[in-house]
């Protein structure tokens, strides 16, 4: 009897702390919710409503419902002009921008201390630098007037280079593209580990084939994810694109503001269909890859 009432006595001061821990645990739960509402509530101020408002008014013309914009849209060889210049200059930027930042990011990951260390603050300093002060530096260096343009010239290099063209735009969003691809691939090498080459290597692999069967395969999963995360920081450029081309080039984004802005006409409800199928060809692009990254993982597994 006195074993049974010592091993009472000793777990009812265990149950009592898993008691207390509970309620701690919840009363710590309230406050982490209650400090993060004020996110939640600016999260769906700026995020979420905004979105429900275009989907709304994107069904209302002439202060009914109807479908009249989107059979605009779809009926216009100009507005479908703009989703084409949008999506293949998205794109081909993209697949540049991606395979520079994959090389770059590796070259990084391979350095050490103080050099690694600088050339990541590099980046992160030029993936903030865009917008107006971008498109303002571009034409500064790479306008009819440009420091490196006069200079090409004069060194025969080239002949005529119009920054305020589609070749102009490709080398603005190449060049915005690289830093970020380089923030988003830099974490992924570290999936790599030195000693799969070297045993790649002790196998009588070549570095190709080691790059082929096993570096690429392991990363691929960061180097989809960074191309849909590329392609839809393309699509929804606007600033550095209206400033350097003054919105005379046929975007999506450019569509939208001149819509809303009302340079010529103010249609709203117009701008809000155009939105809604811009969200919808990205959705699109995310769904496909998210399909490919489960396909990838069955045959993994």
């Amino acid at each position: 009897m006195s074993n049974v009432s010592i091993s009472c006595e000793q777990a009812c001061p265990q149950r009592e702390k898993k008691v207390m821990l509970k309620k701690s645990f919840r009363q710590f739960h309230w406050r982490a919710m209650l400090l993060t509402l004020p996110f939640f509530i600016l999260f769906f101020l700026f995020q979420i409503a905004p979105m429900i408002w275009v989907l709304v008014n994107s069904f209302i013309a002439e202060e009914t419902w109807s479908l009249a914009h989107y059979i605009e849209i779809l009926t216009s060889d100009f507005y479908l002009q703009s989703f084409q210049n949008t999506l293949w200059l998205s794109i081909i930027c993209s697949v540049v921008g991606l395979l520079i930042s994959a090389i770059t990011a590796f070259s990084i990951y391979k350095m050490q201390g103080k050099i690694r260390r600088l050339m990541i603050s590099l980046t992160t300093m030029a993936s903030n630098f865009s917008g107006v002060p971008l498109a303002f530096a571009f034409i500064i260096i790479l306008g009819f007037n440009g420091a490196i343009t006069l200079q090409l010239k004069a060194w025969g290099l080239i002949e005529d280079f119009n920054i305020y063209s589609a070749s102009g735009l490709m080398v603005l969003y190449i060049y915005f593209q690289i830093p970020l691809g380089i923030l988003l691939l830099y974490p992924a090498f570290d999936a790599l580990k030195p000693e799969w080459e070297d045993a790649a290597k002790t196998m009588g692999a070549s570095k190709l084939t080691y790059w082929r069967t096993v570096a690429i395969p392991v990363i691929s999963p960061a180097l989809l994810g960074t191309f849909i995360i590329l392609v839809a920081n393309a699509v929804g450029a606007y600033a550095s694109t209206y400033a350097l081309t003054s919105g005379n080039y046929n975007l999506v984004t450019i569509r939208i503001g001149s819509l809303v802005s009302g340079d010529l006409y103010l249609e709203p409800n117009l701008a809000a269909a155009l939105s809604v199928l811009l969200i919808a060809i990205l959705a699109f692009i995310t769904a496909i890859h998210h399909w490919l990254l489960k396909r990838s993982y069955h045959a993994k597994s």
